[in-house]
């Protein structure tokens, strides 16, 4: 089979779970085009069960399966500026290291880039699921249009980072993803619209993603809080919103972090979710 000229780009650290490495790799392997490249980038040691499991795919896929190996861990963003900075082909895909793809992702996205060439960035709506598929938590709609998109990056990060394909290009222009805690993802997409790229996001659930009760609590506390706050300053510096945007949002974030677990989760589910 004719591989599609995409490269799905992965991090993966010491803390992943093998069970679901494992489930995210192959829905890339069941998807109804294959991809040229897929760049897995280590970030740091690993467990000798992950070891083994991505020697054991190098084996399979040969020259498909790209290694990049981080000597220590340096966090998402330094992982990920290596990984676009050293995949091979012009469409990247992101995707995290415990999701599960639809099988025709990869099809769907190509397919828009192809149809729209302005386009530097696509995104989808997500179901976010718990331990397996069928125990749906959530769904995360984000708008559409790319007037749409920029409206709401203002106040919120307008695409779900594990489903976005993009030109690699574009995002080397803006400088590429940056080591800001929480906000690598949403700092990237700003400066992609303030630059005045185009991007839509498909209405097409094309991503499970994982989440559960801990991703909610790990969004509470002090600890968390600071920064979150210095996230949004940069957001607010190099982004498309006023300071009254980054006001409401800062406000809003003080408040989930301040909130007991039981009440974050609530609201995550009832008002960020739809």
């Amino acid at each position: 089979m004719k591989k599609a000229p995409i490269s799905i780009l992965m991090s993966v650290y010491q803390k992943e779970k093998t069970k679901y490495f494992t489930e995210a790799i192959e829905s890339i392997l069941a998807q109804t085009i294959q991809p040229e490249e897929i760049f897995l980038v280590i970030d740091g040691p690993l467990t000798t069960e992950l070891d083994t499991i991505i020697a054991n795919y190098k084996r399979c896929l040969g020259h498909q399966l790209t290694i990049c190996k981080l000597k220590q861990n340096q966090g998402l963003g330094v992982a990920l500026a290596k990984g676009v900075s050293l995949c091979r082909n012009e469409l990247i895909a992101r995707m995290d290291a415990d999701d599960i793809m639809v099988n025709n992702r990869l099809e769907i996205q190509l397919k828009e880039f192809q149809e729209e060439p302005n386009l530097v960035i696509i995104g989808t709506d997500i179901i976010e699921f718990s331990h397996n598929i069928e125990n749906v938590t959530g769904k995360r709609i984000v708008p559409k249009t790319n007037e749409e998109i920029r409206a709401f990056s203002k106040k919120r990060n307008p695409f779900n980072h594990m489903t976005v394909m993009y030109k690699k290009s574009a995002i080397l222009a803006v400088g590429n993803y940056l080591p800001l805690k929480g906000f690598e993802d949403y700092y990237l997409w700003v400066r992609l619209l303030k630059k005045g790229y185009e991007g839509k996001n498909i209405a097409n659930i094309l991503v499970y993603a994982r989440a559960g009760d801990k991703m909610y609590m790990r969004r509470g506390g002090v600890s968390y809080l600071f920064p979150v706050l210095r996230g949004r300053w940069y957001i607010y510096k190099d982004g498309i919103g006023n300071f009254i945007d980054y006001m409401l949002s800062s406000t809003v974030h003080v408040v989930i972090s301040l909130m007991p677990n039981r009440f974050r989760g609530l609201f995550y589910k009832k008002i960020l979710r739809k």
